[in-house]
């Protein structure tokens, strides 16, 4: 069970610490990213890899830890981006991104 998140082949994870730095990513990241580095990212500062706007998202996040969740499409995929604190021992640890791809044709249902 130790890489199991290496074998989703639907979603990328990225983490990076209390400071912005990426410090984790899975394969399907890896591969997302390729272009900029994939995981020759680690280490580097998120910053570094945003442009202004996504920077300021990304200050706010850090100084009062919240969630900030969106859908977007590229290159013909339509994904969900699932932005969120993640802790340690009640702490804030630093930020965890989730990138999921999302059907074209996903049904969505409201249920009581």
């Amino acid at each position: 069970m130790e890489n199991w998140a290496n074998e989703l082949p639907f979603m990328a994870i990225t983490i990076s610490d209390k400071e912005g730095k990426i410090i984790e990513m899975n394969d399907r990241s890896a591969m997302t990213f390729q272009k900029s580095g994939g995981r020759e990212l680690i280490g580097r500062e998120l910053m570094d890899c945003h442009k202004e706007k996504a920077q300021g998202m990304i200050r706010e996040m850090m100084e009062s830890p919240k969630t900030n969740a969106y859908t977007i499409e590229k290159e013909g995929l339509k994904k969900l981006i699932y932005q969120t604190p993640w802790y340690i021992d009640g702490e804030f640890g630093g930020l965890a991104e989730f990138s999921i791809v999302l059907p074209n044709d996903m049904p969505h249902y409201v249920r009581s």
